[in-house]
């Protein structure tokens, strides 16, 4: 597990309760360091996998709350400098009986874009704040003969090369 700064925990766990002592964290990093300094540089970092399990948790709340309800199924990818987020079982009882003719799918395709409009700065700083990365820029498009949509975040850097 790496380390990064973050939150400051209350005290350090010692070497005795097989954690990191104040005297270890000075012998790896090879410099004197005041307490403080420790305290925020010897955080744990999450995993690819815990990122994106934070991600999938956000995106379902957002649809909740903001769309109305949840999709059946969400999963999300880190790749490089893009977040791909694919969402099963999204449209609504309503949505799939509009979606049997082709000004219905129009329909569809144009209110599910108008509300992601209107919280694309939400769900992206959403994103932002759990990745650790500025997104760039968000695609989203939505399948209504399968139910599926797909969001792609761009971001500013390559986070998955904080993984290897």
């Amino acid at each position: 597990m790496g380390l990064v700064a973050g939150v400051v925990p209350d005290r350090l766990p010692t070497a005795v309760e097989g954690g990191w002592s104040l005297h270890m964290a000075v012998t790896i990093i090879g410099r004197a360091l005041s307490r403080s300094t420790i305290q925020k540089d010897l955080l744990p970092v999450a995993s690819k996998g815990e990122k994106e399990a934070a991600v999938r948790t956000a995106i379902i709340k957002f649809e909740q709350e903001f769309l109305g309800r949840g999709p059946d199924e969400v999963r999300v990818f880190i790749v490089r400098d893009m977040l791909v987020v694919r969402l099963k079982g999204v449209l609504t009882p309503a949505e799939r009986q509009l979606a049997k003719t082709a000004e219905g799918i129009d329909m569809v395709k144009r209110l599910r874009q108008n509300l992601i409009a209107q919280g694309r700065e939400r769900l992206c700083e959403q994103v932002m704040d759990l990745i650790g990365a500025k997104v760039t820029a968000l695609f989203t498009d939505i399948d209504t003969v399968v139910g599926e949509r797909i969001f792609v975040f761009t971001l500013e850097s390559d986070i998955e090369a904080n993984f290897r």
